[in-house]
């Protein structure tokens, strides 16, 4: 799987991830007003106006990136109706031909991951038939939990060629709270990178693993640490943009050759519109802003390799 988001990522020139994760206050008021009116003020005219929201800039933005990547707790929120349009989602993008991260940070005992690892990244025997539910082609997963945590979703991804993003330095500003402590001497992150890269030595899919990495770029001299330690793991880099980090704090994430990371961007695309760089575009014309958001993030960043 790694291989095709390789393949995509040179092919678009963008490494760059689009995170869809829309909040209520994110929506243009046109959006959710048609929403309203045929669902009311309920979930699932809410649901109804995330999906209207998620379309309109993924049919702007298809063309120009190799994936996304929804929250699932941003569709959680919404209850069931919104379970079913963070599906619908997914499937809409497989559809255009990107490639969908699922982002639910998921990881518990033995059984259970592999009950989460059923769910979003493998298949279930329903009688005599095989079932897909969320089907995403990659996962982000917390590794808290250690080996047995982990093991079952590597497992699936190893049958179904499917991807892994283990939290290692996430971009938040407390993540040092337990991250950063050293245990005989070597930060706890450091520890993880080392896990990561033994569990993803028996997923590798030419040069990089299937089992890559989530690894902030709002601590850039830790991305440089991490790079030299996990030279064969890919990195799903969130931090960009709204949260701070520039293109220069991004450029220790990658290898020489260009490849090793992808950029997520979240709410810095689905809601450029209300940013002073984009607002000529008006909340009418929101999904434009978005794509022009893309085109000037992946400009951005390859001005750095």
């Amino acid at each position: 799987m790694i291989q095709q988001l390789i393949q995509k990522i040179q092919k678009t020139k963008a490494p760059v991830c689009v995170g869809l994760d829309p909040m209520l206050n994110y929506i243009p008021e046109h959006i959710l007003r048609e929403s309203f009116q045929k669902f009311g003020e309920t979930l699932e005219g809410a649901a109804d106006g995330i999906w209207n929201f998620n379309r309109e800039i993924i049919d702007h933005t298809w063309d120009l990136i190799p994936c996304v990547k929804p929250q699932i707790a941003m569709y959680e929120q919404f209850g069931l109706e919104g379970l079913k349009i963070y599906e619908k989602t997914v499937r809409y993008c497989q559809e255009k031909g990107l490639l969908v991260i699922g982002d639910a940070k998921r990881g518990d005992i033995g059984s259970t991951s592999a009950a989460y690892a059923t769910a979003h990244l493998g298949k279930i025997k329903v009688g005599s038939n095989l079932c897909t539910a969320f089907n995403t082609d990659f996962l982000t997963v917390n590794p808290y939990l250690g080996t047995d945590g982990i093991k079952p979703f590597v497992d699936v991804c190893r049958a179904e060629d499917k991807g892994l993003f283990v939290l290692v330095k996430t971009s938040n500003p407390s993540s040092g709270e337990f991250q950063d402590r050293k245990i005989d001497g070597t930060p706890l992150y450091e520890l993880v990178a080392d896990k990561v890269v033994e569990w993803g030595a028996d997923c590798m899919s030419g040069e990089y693993s299937n089992v890559g990495a989530v690894v902030g770029a709002t601590y850039p001299e830790m991305s440089a640490i991490l790079r030299k330690r996990m030279p064969h793991t890919y990195f799903l880099v969130p931090g960009y943009g709204a949260q701070g980090a520039t293109a220069e704090d991004l450029k220790p994430c990658f290898n020489q050759d260009g490849l090793g990371a992808i950029v997520n961007s979240s709410r810095g695309i689905i809601a450029a519109y209300k940013q002073e760089k984009y607002a000529m575009f008006g909340p009418e014309n929101f999904a434009e802003a978005s794509r022009q958001a893309v085109i000037d993030m992946a400009k951005d960043i390859n001005s750095v390799l």
